[in-house]
């Protein structure tokens, strides 16, 4: 007779592993997720059935982390213009509470990881739309969402090419007066 599933101990172990990918990459074997998790790799394997289902469990539960975190971020607060909103995700992002998740998920397409979620790409650019568009409905500007996303997702491959904190911040902030400009004759 096998014993029932815990979803609690699977959650544990999730939250755990993804602790552990977050600061130090998808490991290739089970066995640094599962020192962590202070489990076996048996016990994962049986929580989650294969390597692969626990890794692509990883990596979703990553990126869900990522998508509460930044998208609240990115929300409306009535007591400050949008861009400074932006001015604010901008520095969160790129760092330390944000650096983490550039890590895991800035590489993808070098990563084998890919393969466990072939439409992170087309996601990973999607997902954030609807929180720009929202944004900057506030400022009447929703139009102008895949053009902030650009700009953000260039710089962000700027600053991991090249380490450059202080050149890709000061471009981003002269973004964000460039936008200030247009929306004043839109208000």
């Amino acid at each position: 007779m096998g014993r029932r599933p815990q979803p609690e101990i699977k959650k544990r172990l999730l939250d755990a592993c993804t602790d552990y990918a977050l600061e130090h990459g998808l490991p290739d074997r089970l066995e640094p997720l599962a020192s962590a998790a202070g489990t076996s790799t048996r016990m994962l394997i049986y929580h989650f059935g294969t390597r692969d289902v626990l890794l692509r469990a990883v990596l979703e539960h990553a990126r869900q982390r990522q998508l509460t975190t930044f998208g609240d971020l990115l929300r409306v607060r009535p007591d400050q213009p949008y861009t400074a909103t932006l001015a604010n995700a901008w520095r969160f992002i790129t760092g330390p509470e944000g650096q983490p998740y550039l890590g895991m998920f800035g590489q993808w397409r070098e990563s084998a990881a890919q393969q466990l979620l072939p439409d992170f790409r087309r996601m990973a650019t999607t997902n954030w739309l609807g929180p720009l568009e929202k944004g900057l409905s506030s400022i009447d500007r929703p139009e102008l969402a895949t053009l902030v996303l650009a700009v953000i997702r260039g710089l962000l491959m700027d600053l991991d090419a090249t380490a450059d904190s202080t050149r890709t911040d000061r471009a981003f902030s002269g973004f964000l007066s460039t936008l200030d400009q247009q929306i004043v004759p839109n208000r």
